[in-house]
């Protein structure tokens, strides 16, 4: 089981730039493959971007690409979500998700476990 805790959220001003952590437990986070979904307000919770479990494949929603960036350090038991270039539509309550599967980085798929959240408020 892996039990995931996001951080870094907060308020930014349009443009800005905030990275959003995700720490897991567990000896085999090295083994998971790692989600970041959003849900604003009244909406659906969308898939950002995922990582594979090695670090070296990611992908991303089209929204996001080319603003936000995925990395991870398996040492650390850590994925990471630099966002730049933020717009008031990426104001969302943020998850980090893992799970063993290479298939969910397509973000088509459900993942296993999930984070609570942080909130990203971005300002006009």
């Amino acid at each position: 089981q892996v039990q995931l805790v996001e951080s870094g959220g907060g308020l930014v001003q349009a443009g800005g730039s905030l990275r959003l952590s995700c720490a897991a437990s567990g000896r085999t986070f090295r083994t998971y493959n790692m989600g970041w979904f959003r849900q604003a307000p009244g909406k659906e919770r969308e898939f950002v971007g995922a990582i594979d479990w090695s670090g070296s494949v990611a992908n991303y929603a089209d929204s996001v690409k080319g603003r936000f960036t995925i990395s991870r350090e398996n040492a650390k038991n850590t994925v990471y979500l630099q966002m730049t270039s933020l717009k008031p539509e990426d104001t969302a309550v943020y998850y980090c998700a893992a799970d063993p599967s290479i298939r969910t980085i397509l973000g088509r798929y459900e993942y296993d476990y999930w984070g609570q959240g942080t909130q990203v408020t971005v300002s006009s």
